[in-house]
Parts: structure tokens; sequence; C-alpha cells
């Protein structure tokens, strides 16, 4: 189980920084009704990582994509080549929307209606940048198919899954509970991180997309040779 949680490290990482999620969470915490629509965002983000990442894997072991621990099978190599490879593709992608010199960075246009959201809104919004955008989904997509493919009994895939949900869903949920503790000191710092992540955004989910999509490439040409 330890070579899969170490498989599934980087990808849980990935879905962790991702700036866009961080920078709604931060809006929201900033936000006159912070502590119900940061809740309600936090709650869809983590039910959005949860329901990818399980069906994925039910999928894909049901369509015996399973190994061994020791030899994953040739249809998940398979499947790891090509997220690989989207992920490298969407990594330049996002490189070439970076900011260029003082050129100031964007956010995008549904952030402005953030500050009127109501709970089950919120809730919406954390399900679908957790469960439908792009990069995250590619990130848990490969995070269910390491699980299905892990050769685990099912109630190790499960602690491996839990695992992972935990990390990934941690850039989210630690801010809305530390909030809910001392909203006060964290206002300042909050602010200063987002205006940050705006301008880096793109940039940092570049780099990262880069080198989890060569890393997803390398695993399934091993599991091919």
């Amino acid at each position: 189980m330890g070579a899969t949680i170490g498989e599934l490290l980087p990808l849980a990482v990935g879905v962790a920084v991702s700036p866009i999620p961080i920078i709604a969470t931060i809006l929201m915490l900033l936000a006159p009704r912070a502590r119900a629509a940061s809740a309600g965002f936090a709650t869809g983000w983590l039910v959005g990582i949860v329901v990818v990442v399980t069906v994925v894997a039910v999928v894909a072991a049901s369509a015996d994509l399973g190994g061994t621990s020791d030899q994953p099978s040739t249809g998940a190599s398979w499947v790891k080549l090509v997220l690989g490879g989207l992920l490298i593709l969407l990594a330049g992608r996002q490189w070439s929307k970076r900011p260029r010199g003082d050129q100031p960075g964007s956010m995008p246009k549904w952030m402005t209606a953030i500050d009127s959201m109501t709970v089950g809104k919120s809730a919406g919004l954390g399900f679908l940048l957790a469960a439908v955008n792009p990069k995250n989904l590619l990130l848990c997509l490969s995070a269910g198919v390491t699980l299905a493919g892990s050769g685990l009994s099912v109630g190790d895939q499960v602690v491996a899954g839990a695992v992972f949900v935990v990390i990934a869903a941690a850039s989210v949920l630690v801010p809305v509970l530390g909030y809910a503790v001392a909203a006060d000191r964290l206002r300042g710092p909050l602010d200063e991180l987002r205006g940050w992540l705006v301008q880096n955004n793109v940039a940092v989910m570049a780099v990262l997309l880069l080198v989890i999509g060569v890393s997803l490439l390398g695993k399934g040409l091993g599991g091919l040779t």
C-alpha cells in the first residue's frame, strides 16, 4: 500500500495546490457571507474529489485494469500514458497564457459573483471545480486509475484513496477551518496570498501539470516494459 500512496501523493498535491479553488476559497472568506459560503464550497470540493476518484476506480476495476502490487496491468499503463500526455499538453496551454512582464494576472469572470453566492451555489461551484474542471479532473482520473491498477485489496484501496482525498482537499479545508477559529488574524494573510496567486496561478499550475504529466508517462512506460 505504501507504494500506491507514494504514487498518489504527487497527484494529491497537484489537486491541493490548484490556484483557482484556493483563490475562490479566499474570496469567499473575505465576502460578507464568509462562514456559510466557504463551508458550502469546501463541502462541494470534498464531495467532488471523492465522487470522481471513486467512480473512476470502480469503472477501471470493472474494465479489468487491475494488476498486482508489483506489476500494473497493461491497460492501466496505457491509461497513464494517455493521461500523462494530456497533462503535458494542458501544461503547455497553461504556460502560453501566463502574464508577460508587467502584465497583471487575471481571474475568471465568474469570481466576481462570489460575494453574493448562497451556500447551495458555493457548494455547486466547489463540486464543479473538483469534478469538472479539466486540470483537477485529469488528476483525479489518474488517482482513480492508480488505485484500480494497484492490485490492493478493497480495504487498502479505501485507505489509500482516503489519504489522497485528505491531502487533495486540504488546501480548501484548512483555510475554511482556520477562518472559523481565527477569522480576524487570517484576513490580512489571506488577502496577500490571493494577490500572489492571481498573478502567478497560471505559471504555478503549468509547472505542476508538466511535472505530474512526465511522472505519469514514466510510470505508464515502466508498466509496458
